[in-house]
This record gives structure tokens, sequence and C-alpha cells, in this order.
């Protein structure tokens, strides 16, 4: 499968949490549904846990709401597991739960966490998309129809937190890259939408600088690579998966 021609123009971006897309890889999202791609924003769970002071299920309604608020900026469509924070796991039952979202959206290409994380409901996910990805398009692996086009998608992870191996500590430096400079004050404008998140991260992580944290990492890989800010990539490359960089062709190889 190294063709470089989609079935579908569906892009998909499925994340632990409500704002991992918007730090990681809005501005390649951004710049697909300019192009005309359908674009679909997944979290396995709806942020339940983002908070000091608010019971569960209030903070959860606010998170799903300004997830749906961020993607709504760039047309596309939020979802939600309703999985809990620091409980995600790949077993049989959130497995078939992703699996029958990936078949009704049938996305041709999929964003996820990479293989190793600093929190352990991203390396989960990642598991949880590689499984799904695999197999929603086998006939028998859901009961929902079998969209026509369906296929095995192209497979990115994004980037680590930080962009730092938690398990070394060493940086990586993940090779696909794509120009977000002109998709910037869009992508801020969209993490912005979290605004929950902002009083959650400096009371927890001490953190007060959660758009600048974002900025500074995206400028840090521009650099790496001519450009003012950037978004970087891996692409799974193992069987079946399409092992041709389509983000390059689509959108620039920097």
């Amino acid at each position: 499968m190294d063709t470089l021609q989609p079935n579908r123009k569906v892009a998909l971006a499925f994340f632990a949490h409500p704002d991992d897309a918007e730090f990681l890889c809005a501005g390649t999202l951004i710049r697909l549904s300019d192009a005309g791609w359908e674009v679909h924003i997944a979290t396995a769970t709806a942020g339940d846990c983002g908070t000091m002071t608010l019971p569960a299920e209030e903070i959860s309604a606010i998170r799903r709401q300004e997830a749906s608020s961020a993607a709504k900026l760039i047309n596309a469509t939020y979802h939600c597991l309703e999985e809990f924070d620091v409980q995600v796991v790949f077993d049989k039952a959130t497995n078939r739960k992703t699996i029958d979202l990936f078949r009704r959206i049938a996305p041709s290409v999929v964003f996820t966490h990479p293989r190793y994380d600093y929190m352990i409901d991203h390396e989960q996910v990642h598991q949880l998309a590689r499984s799904a990805a695999f197999s929603y398009s086998i006939p028998n692996a859901s009961s929902f129809p079998l969209v026509e086009g369906s296929q095995v998608p192209w497979l990115y992870y994004c980037d680590a937190m930080e962009g730092i191996d938690p398990y070394t500590g060493n940086p990586i430096r993940p090779p696909v890259c794509v120009d977000t400079t002109a998709e910037m004050q869009r992508k801020i404008e969209m993490l912005a939408c979290h605004a929950s998140q902002r009083e959650w991260l400096r009371e927890h992580h001490g953190m007060d600088e959660y758009i600048e944290a974002m900025k500074r990492h995206s400028s840090i890989r521009g650099q790496q690579h001519g450009v003012e800010h950037a978004e970087a990539f891996a692409l799974h490359a193992g069987h079946p998966f399409p092992q041709a960089d389509l983000l390059g062709q689509l959108l620039g190889r920097e």
C-alpha cells in the first residue's frame, strides 16, 4: 500500500484528552481542513481529572464543550469514548469502542500519541489507535456498516511531550515535519478554547504558560527545518500500513 492516493479525504486525530490534538497536530489539521479534508478530533476521555476543585461530572462537561468549540473553529467534529482519566487501558471493551469509532469515521489518515510518552493514558491510546487503524476496515471487525473506501490508513505518531523520550531523557526528532507557521494564530485560538486547563496546569504541573509552551516547542521544531513553526511526526512503517509520506506530498516536505 505505497500509493499516495487515499480512498477518502478523511483525517482523524485520536488522543487521550481534550487539548492533546491542539498541542500536537492542530496546525496540520488546519491545513488538511483548508485543503478540503473532512477532519475529526476524538479523545478517549472527557478530561475528568483536569481540575483541582470541580467534581468529575462538571469538569467533564466543561471540557467536552471546550473540545467541541475548538473543533468547530476548523469545521471539524469532536468525539469522546467516555473513558476516565488515569484509567485508560487497552482491554477488550475499550478496543471494541475504538474500532467502532474508527469504523464510523473511516479515516484514511490517523494522528495519535507516540509509543513512549510522559503519561500512561497516552501510551494506552497509542495502542488503541494502532489496533483500530489496522482492523477497522476488516469486514468482521465491527458490527457497524463498512464505509465504502475504508482502508488501512496512514498512521502518524505525534511528538512526545517536550520532544523527550521519558524513559531515557534523550531528545527525539521525528522525521516528518509540517510547516505550520501560517496556521499558528488559528492553532492558538483552538488551544485557547481549553480555558479550564490553564488553571489546572498551573496548580498541578507548576506551569503557567499554556499557550507559550506550545509555541516554544513548535518554534524548536520549526528551527530544525528552516521555518518559524512546525509540527513533527513519525509515520508507522509496519505492514500493511502505507509507508510513503502522504503529509509530505500533500503539505510539502520541510
